[in-house]
Parts: structure tokens; sequence; C-alpha cells
């Protein structure tokens, strides 16, 4: 499922129009996006918890070359699941 796909199913299922389900969802990704960058975390109870990772430098290897190079230090986008969801996908 991609974006718009995700709009219309949350539109038809809520009775909210594309455009105001849109809205919402871009409001929502950039808070997201927001909080996380700024080294907070984001708690859905249920779903998830949307947080970032430091990734300390490292040394790497091209595998075509077989050359050592440096991968810098960055920060990661993490997700972790929470109990509801999980179990939603592992129940039949």
């Amino acid at each position: 499922m991609n974006k718009t796909e995700l709009i219309a199913a949350v539109a038809e299922a809520s009775g909210k129009s594309k455009a105001d389900v849109k809205d919402v969802l871009d409001a929502l990704t950039a808070q997201i996006v927001k909080t996380v960058k700024a080294g907070d975390e984001i708690s859905l109870v249920g779903f998830g918890t949307f947080k970032s990772a430091k990734r300390e430098a490292r040394a790497g290897r091209n595998p075509a070359t077989g050359a050592t190079i440096q991968i810098p230090a960055s920060v990661q986008p993490k997700f972790v699941a929470g109990k509801q969801f999980k179990d939603a996908l592992n129940t039949k």
C-alpha cells in the first residue's frame, strides 16, 4: 500500500474527505520527523515508538574493490513495534 492508497482507505473508514486525511497524515509525519530529529521519542501505546539512535563511525569494506573505507557517524530513525501491533500480526 502506498501513501495514496492509505489516504483513500482511511478516508473511507473514517468518512472524512481524502483532502482532510492527506492534511492530517502530512502533519502527523512532519511532527514525527520534527520530534525525533530533536532527540525526543513519540510513543503510541499499542502501536509503537518512533525514536532515533546514534551509530558510531566505523570501518567498512568496499566489496567490489576490497578497500577499507571509513563510514561516518550518523543518526538513524528507529521504530519499535508495540505489543498490540505485534500480537495483531501474529493472530490467525
